[in-house]
């Protein structure tokens, strides 16, 4: 089977940059100890011996690939989650930027301005650490390892029923505002309004 090498990573480590998850993979891949015997046993003869993982033959390698172009834009780009400042506070991006942490995973975190944060949050972050944030991505740029997002809204505490269900409606795109004087318009006005005795009698009642 094809192996798979994966290197655990927390917050700071993303932040020192792509060429530091470089390092840490490349030490995974030195440590690798491959077993091509059937009983489980492991011939070092026949394992590879190399420090560039481009170096090994294909059958030892996991095959990936790059992301060209979008074709058509199926997610909503707005995700439900949490801001926190960013770890490393002697950068320039500190006093410009917080960093965006979505509740789903497999949304990427993203830079968003101070400016759209709430005007207490850089001196006081710990009291919004529970506070759930709508941010909307914009772009995401070739050379950065997080996306860029604008903030939408503040929905409340999270845990509670309505932010989180305000949250869930935002993020699949479900328009839940008010429904418009037209619509309503269209709906019987003498109430209170009951199924006539003509429409019974042809119709499949399936109540």
């Amino acid at each position: 089977p094809d192996v798979i090498i994966e290197a655990q990573f927390d917050d700071n480590d993303a932040e020192r940059g792509q060429d530091h998850l470089q390092d840490l993979l490349a030490e995974d891949t030195k440590k690798l100890s491959l077993d091509p015997g059937e009983k489980g046993e492991t011939k070092q003869d026949d394992v590879p011996k190399v420090n560039d993982p481009k170096l090994l033959p294909d059958k030892f390698l996991q095959r990936t690939a790059k992301v060209v172009y979008i074709l058509e834009k199926k997610h909503s780009r707005a995700a439900t989650g949490f801001i926190k400042l960013l770890a490393d506070k002697n950068s320039d991006l500190f006093k410009k930027c917080a960093m965006f942490s979505p509740v789903d995973h497999r949304v990427p975190r993203a830079y968003v301005s101070l400016a759209d944060c709430p005007s207490d949050f850089p001196s006081r972050p710990e009291d919004y650490s529970n506070t759930l944030f709508i941010c909307r991505i914009v772009d995401w740029k070739e050379d950065s390892n997080f996306a860029t997002g604008q903030m939408a809204k503040s929905l409340g505490q999270a845990g509670e029923i309505e932010p989180e269900t305000e949250g869930i409606l935002t993020e699949y795109g479900v328009d839940f505002s008010d429904f418009s004087s037209e619509v309503l318009e269209c709906l019987p006005q003498n109430l209170p309004w009951v199924i006539s005795s003509g429409e019974l009698a042809k119709r499949r009642d399936l109540r």
